[in-house]
Parts: C-alpha cells; sequence; structure tokens
C-alpha cells in the first residue's frame, strides 16, 4: 500500500471534493458560502437564522443522508465485485453472479405488489430474498461438486429464475398503482433516501467492508488457486463461504435501499486493478474509495442533468458499459487481465 501513497490521496481528495459539489448541486442550489455556514453554525451551536433554514435542513435531512449511502453502496457494490473476481478467478464476476442481485429484485418487487409503497416491506424482503436466493445458489453448487465453476453456473441459473419472477410480477401488476413503482425501483435511485434508511445501510456495509479488509489477506493465495492457498494454511471452502456471505449482506443492502444499480461492481474493480494492482492488500481499500467516488458521481449528475432526475442505474449502464468494452480492448492489448 505504501507504493500508491498518491493513489490514495488523490483518491480521498477526490472523494471529498466530489462529496460537496453533490451537497451543492441539485433542485434547490446551496452556494459554497451558504454551505460553509451551515456547517459552521452546526459546528458552532448557533443559530443560523431563517435565511439558514430552509439550506439547512436541505442539507442535512435530504442531501447528506443521500450523499453517505451513494458513497457506501458505491463501496460496497465495488469491494464485493474485487472480492468475488479474486475468488472464482474470473475477471468477468459480479455481484449478481451468484443470484443476490435479482434475488434482491425479486423480493423488492413481490413487496411492491403484495405491500404497495411500504420502504420497510420493501427492504426487508430484498434483504430477506437475495439471501435466500444465494442460499439456494450455493446449496445447488455444492451439491454439483463445490467447484468454482459449478457455483458460477448455479448463480445462472438462479438469477434466471428470480428474474423470470420479478417479469411475473409486473406482468401480474397493477399498471397504474404498482407497475410503475417496479420499474423505477428497478432502475435504482437514491431520491427516497432518509436518515432511518442511511443507518441501517452504513452500519451492516460498515461491519461487512471491515470484515472484507481484516481477512483481505486470504484473497491473495485464492486468487492464485486452491492448491496454493491450503499449502498456505487457509481453509479455502470455509473463506469461500465468509466471503460468499460477506458479499451477499453488503450487496442486498445496498439492493434493498436503493435497487438495482447494475455495472459498478464490474466496471471499478478492473479501473482500481489498473491503478494500484492485483495485491488485494491495496486493492481493497482503493476499490472501497473509488466505487464510493464513482457512485456518488453518477447521482450527482442524475439529480444534476437537465429535465429532471433520472434513475442513477441508467446512468451506471449508460457509462459503464463503454467502459467497460474500452477497459477491455486496451488490457487484451496488453496481454490480458493477469496483472
Amino acid at each position: 500500500m505504501k507504493d500508491h501513497k498518491l493513489a490514495f490521496v488523490v483518491a480521498i481528495i477526490l472523494l471529498a471534493v466530489s462529496s460537496a459539489i453533490s451537497l451543492i448541486l441539485g433542485r434547490y442550489w446551496i452556494d459554497i458560502g451558504t454551505l460553509r455556514d451551515v456547517v459552521l453554525s452546526a459546528i458552532t451551536g448557533q443559530d443560523g437564522g431563517q435565511s439558514l433554514a430552509t439550506p439547512g435542513l436541505v442539507l442535512w435531512s435530504v442531501r447528506l443522508p443521500r450523499v453517505l449511502v451513494a458513497i457506501m453502496v458505491g463501496a460496497a457494490l465495488s469491494v464485493s465485485g474485487a472480492v468475488f473476481q479474486g475468488l472464482f478467478r474470473n475477471p468477468l464476476v459480479s455481484p449478481g453472479i451468484l443470484g443476490v442481485t435479482s434475488g434482491a429484485s425479486f423480493g423488492a418487487t413481490l413487496a411492491i405488489f403484495t405491500a404497495g409503497n411500504s420502504l420497510l416491506a420493501i427492504e426487508g424482503s430484498a434483504f430477506l430474498w437475495g439471501l435466500i436466493a444465494v442460499t439456494i445458489t450455493y446449496q445447488i453448487g455444492r451439491r454439483s461438486g463445490n467447484s468454482v465453476t459449478s457455483l458460477v453456473l448455479s448463480g445462472v441459473i438462479v438469477s434466471a429464475l428470480f428474474t423470470a419472477g420479478v417479469s411475473f410480477l409486473k406482468f401480474k401488476a397493477d399498471p397504474y398503482q404498482h407497475l410503475p413503482a417496479m420499474v423505477f425501483w428497478s432502475m435504482g435511485s437514491f431520491n427516497s433516501i432518509v436518515w432511518g434508511d442511511a443507518v441501517r445501510v452504513l452500519v451492516i456495509i460498515t461491519i461487512g467492508l471491515t470484515v472484507v479488509y481484516l481477512f483481505r489477506w486470504w484473497l491473495n493465495p485464492i486468487a492464485l488457486g486452491d492448491e496454493d492457498a491450503m499449502t498456505l494454511g487457509i481453509d479455502v471452502p470455509k473463506a469461500r463461504l465468509i466471503y460468499i456471505f460477506i458479499g451477499t449482506l453488503v450487496v442486498a443492502a445496498s439492493v434493498s435501499a436503493c435497487g438495482n444499480i447494475g455495472w459498478v461492481g464490474l466496471v471499478v474493480p478492473h479501473m482500481a486493478r489498473i491503478i494500484v494492482g492485483a495485491d488485494h492488500d491495496a486493492l481493497i481499500p482503493f476499490t472501497a474509495l473509488l466505487g464510493g467516488i464513482f457512485m456518488l458521481t453518477m447521482d450527482t449528475l442524475a439529480r444534476a442533468l437537465p429535465g429532471g432526475e433520472i434513475p442513477v442505474g441508467v446512468l451506471t449502464a449508460l457509462i459503464g458499459a463503454p467502459f467497460f468494452a474500452y477497459l477491455l480492448m486496451t488490457n487484451e492489448r496488453r496481454g490480458g487481465w493477469q496483472n
């Protein structure tokens, strides 16, 4: 990590700048001076007066929880992608490979179909079905030989089943009452985040990412192969189970709060790997920083673009897919993904 100190410093500065810009931009503009005054008023405990009442409410009650959740969700999806890519030794793996994303999407869609727009029901159902999906995937993979290939193929099967379930619920949904919410949620958005959501998401993701960071040294040997890892005394099946559970936990928490946002867990780890290399000691924390910057930038653009706010999942797909195509072509010219 010491060899990449400059990269980490730049990333931290970019995250701070991105956060400040995100707090300023939006339908209600908060200029730099007003932002400074609101923050100073909160720090000193002094009443900022009527002129700071509205910007203070927008900043503390609307934008700050949204910014924090966007950063943490970006970090969670990105780190999960980096972990799964190292765990399965496959650069095309993303957090949805084990079916957790499609399972959580099915859970949220089911909650909208049965309980309307109850945010608690949507989050709880998304989290529950995400865990159910990965449990089914793991059981199928274990009974099929407990290999990486069988686990990945099991994830494809489970994802297809839950995606079909989402399509069925959309087909049966009331086109005026439930279907618009299902469609909008499936595209991903942070526009309904409040402090209650932020606290739940921040606690779960912080715990998950901390566990991943503490056990990051397992990933380098596992990425080289199970036999190499076992010669170093690593219990590979146990380590894989821990990583899968933690990755599922943070992804399910993310999806339950803001919907289905794709490409982050696929693109960001590759960007981080190009900058700091494949050593997970540096890759995991740098991927978290880069993921937070990427997601926060996408959310800020989604709010600031003319014509009204658009779902952030649309932007991540529009930007992520071409960028990944560029990474694919440039890395193939350099000899592939091995570095």
